[in-house]
Formats: structure tokens, sequence, C-alpha cells
């Protein structure tokens, strides 16, 4: 049985993948009615707390690998860790990101402090570091759709995008197959580096009309995911992360993706096409 510990994008597609490979999966959720399409299609959904070390020690019931992915709050992926422990898993594939334990960013401290308590647990483990989430841009596609233009704090600066399915097909890969993985770290990125201004070539090509890429400032980024729902806290830390771009945070790529699924990483012009009907 591979446990994964929430029913977000790359969990929930995750999971999709290992049911259709044959493997017995299960999804902790905190509202098991919002992952009921998982169910239908062969995942044991159980409700669970990654709060609530109990609930976590029951879904990890004849576990023998774990899916770990989740916002990454430190107290959370550790109570996981422990359980993991506790049952004897072999194996933990935890989806993190840039990680270092003196970064500006309270999240890349954090995963720093997770991955740490991971290596530190015994258990084996596989840790897949993401750069930049295609799918963020989802969160400005209405304000795409109806004004043709967004902004952002990232300036010129580059990023080597990865589309969350991708992310997800790595994980579920090495779920399955955990043994050549174990004790690695692997960089996940898309194919090529693109700027924002980039991106918004990349959508005005696809929607046939003109899409504007403005600067500004960390503030007015924070401010517009608070305005899609983004807590202050967390919509703070995110355009401080997106401020570094600027700085060539993330202009790096890897061909880790292609390398372990043995096929391309998507684009995003891929990307774009799938979720056209955001955009427009």
């Amino acid at each position: 049985m591979i446990l994964i510990t929430t029913p977000g994008k790359v969990g929930s597609e995750a999971a999709r993948l290992l049911v259709e490979r044959g493997a017995p999966v299960r999804m902790l959720a905190r509202d098991p009615a919002k992952a009921s399409a998982l169910r239908q299609v062969g995942v044991d959904v159980v409700e669970g707390d990654l709060d609530a070390p109990a609930t976590i020690d029951a879904a990890m019931r004849d576990v023998t690998g774990v899916v770990l992915v989740s916002p990454a709050v430190v107290a959370q992926e550790l109570n996981v860790i422990a359980s993991a422990a506790r049952a004897g898993v072999g194996t933990v594939v935890k989806i993190t990101s840039k990680a270092s334990a003196d970064s500006p960013i309270a999240r890349q401290r954090g995963q720093a402090e997770i991955e740490a308590g991971l290596i530190a647990s015994g258990v084996g483990y596989t840790l897949l570091r993401n750069n930049f989430y295609m799918q963020n841009f989802l969160m400005l596609a209405p304000a795409i759709a109806a004004t043709g233009a967004f902004g952002s704090s990232a300036g010129p600066g580059l990023v080597g995008f990865v589309d969350t399915r991708d992310v997800a097909a790595v994980a579920a890969e090495i779920a399955a197959s955990p043994g050549p993985h174990i004790g690695k770290t692997y960089r996940l990125t898309g194919p090529e580096l693109l700027s924002y201004a980039d991106v918004a070539a990349v959508l005005a090509k696809l929607l046939d009309r003109p899409i504007v890429f403005s600067e500004r400032t960390i503030e007015e980024d924070k401010q517009a995911m608070m305005s899609v729902g983004v807590p202050e806290p967390i919509a703070a830390m995110n355009a401080h992360a997106v401020s570094l771009i600027a700085e060539g945070d993330a202009a790096w790529l890897s061909e880790d993706v292609p390398a372990i699924l043995g096929r391309p990483a998507r684009t995003f012009a891929r990307f774009a096409a799938d979720h056209a009907a955001a955009f427009s």
C-alpha cells in the first residue's frame, strides 16, 4: 500500500497514475468528501489530519511507501515522517522545493528542516526538488482572461517552470519502484528557461490576442495573491520568493524528469494549451 498525504494537484495525479499501474493507494484527506473522485477510481480515501498523529498512524497501517506532499508545514510533515518510522515504512518520496537553512524565505528554511528530519529518521527517502509550478499561473488566469494582462515582481528573471503533472508522474514512478532511487535527490523542471514576458508571449500566441506582462512590486504581488484567497502570511512569503526570481533564484534546469520518465518534460506551451479555457 502506498500512502499519499494530501489530495492536491500533485497528490491526486500521483494517486491516479499509481492506480493505473495496479498499485494499491491510500489517500489521507482532512475532508474525504472532497476526494470522492479518487475513491471512484479505486483509491482508499481515509479521513485524517496531519496535525493529529493518531490519524496518521491509522492511515499508515500496511503501508510500504509514502508520497509526502503537503503545504510543507514543518510540524505536520515531521509527524508523517515519525509515523512512517514507527510503522517500519520502507520509503518516503518527499515533494520539496529549494531548501536552505539560511534562506530568507520561511518555506525554504522549513523544507530544509523537514528534509533533515527525513534523512535522520532512518526511513529510505527520495527528495524531489521542484522549480516553480506552471499551475501557479492558473491563479492569474481570471485576470488574464478578463484584462489580457498580468504582473509579477519576478522582473526579467528566468524560471525552469515544471508542470505538476510531471512532478506527480515522477513521484508515482519512484513510489512504485523505489529501489534505484533511495537516498537520491532529483531536481524537477520543464525543458526551457522562461521569463514572465516569455510566458505572456506563449499565451498571446495560443489565444491569438495581446497578453501584456508588467513588472510590479512585492507588495503588489502580495495583494494580488490575497485577492484570490491566499492568506496574508502565505501571500507575503510567496511574493518574496517570486521577487527572488529577478535575482536568478529559479534560473535552473535539469534533465531528471525525462531521465526518470523516459519522455520529455511538458513545455509551458503544452501546459497553456491544455488549460486554454482557463485563460480565455
